[in-house]
């Protein structure tokens, strides 16, 4: 029996990634056509950015639990957030959580390290890049990272929430990370962390100047691996 995975989804772009990320892939450990049992709860996008907007990281952790418990009602056993940016309210969920989670950050950090990265450019929405989500994992592994300038959080943070929230994927869009990145390679990055889980719908390791950890298909191969650990 593989364990049933439950996702807690902020925005649409981002986890609809991870969703699909863990049917496509969960035949490699499962076989054709199998995956572990996948459940997802969204509840409305506007009221996670309006706990962000005034610093409420508790209202942000009870939306949160809700999903939780709902996901455990019907037979989920872990549970996993495909955004990095809720992760603030992470320690306020995990002991008030009805199951165990994954760390979308740990599991990021936790590849870094593997793959032999030691600074590392974080990209994300200005709530994640000023946040202590990424610094404390990062720490924890001894690796070092770069934030943008805040002119460039500003513009990353604008294009996320504009554009690719909604599913909108511009060319200038790729160019201005293609740009800040460059500059964070200069600066002694050695990769870069997609730390938003809609930034992998348009940069990648085809087109980026630097290595990518894509924290979106990271996570749901780190729940994959969970879900078939007994298999």
């Amino acid at each position: 029996m593989t364990q049933h995975i439950g996702i807690v989804a902020c925005s649409a772009e981002g986890a609809s990634l991870c969703y699909r990320t863990i049917c496509a892939e969960g035949a490699a450990l499962l076989g054709p056509y199998a995956h572990p049992e996948v459940s997802m709860h969204t509840p409305s996008l506007a009221d996670y950015v309006a706990c962000l907007e005034r610093g409420d990281t508790a209202g942000v952790g009870e939306i949160m639990l809700a999903s939780a418990h709902k996901l455990a009602a019907i037979g989920a056993d872990v549970l996993i957030c495909p955004d990095n940016t809720i992760h603030q309210a992470f320690d306020y969920v995990a002991p008030r959580s009805p199951l165990p989670w994954l760390h979308i950050a740990e599991v990021v950090a936790a590849e870094a390290a593997a793959r032999g990265f030691r600074r590392l450019a974080l990209t994300g929405t200005k709530w994640l890049v000023d946040s202590e989500v990424y610094p404390e994992k990062l720490a924890a592994q001894g690796l070092a990272f770069e934030r943008p300038t805040a002119a460039e959080c500003e513009d990353i943070n604008r294009i996320i929430m504009d554009d690719l929230t909604k599913g909108i994927f511009k060319p200038e869009a790729v160019a201005f990370f293609q740009k800040t990145l460059v500059r964070l390679k200069e600066a002694g990055c050695d990769a870069a962390i997609l730390g938003c889980t809609e930034i992998p719908l348009i940069i990648d390791d085809t087109n980026a100047p630097l290595p990518t950890l894509d924290s979106t298909r990271l996570l749901a191969r780190a729940a994959l691996r969970r879900a078939v650990q007994d298999v």
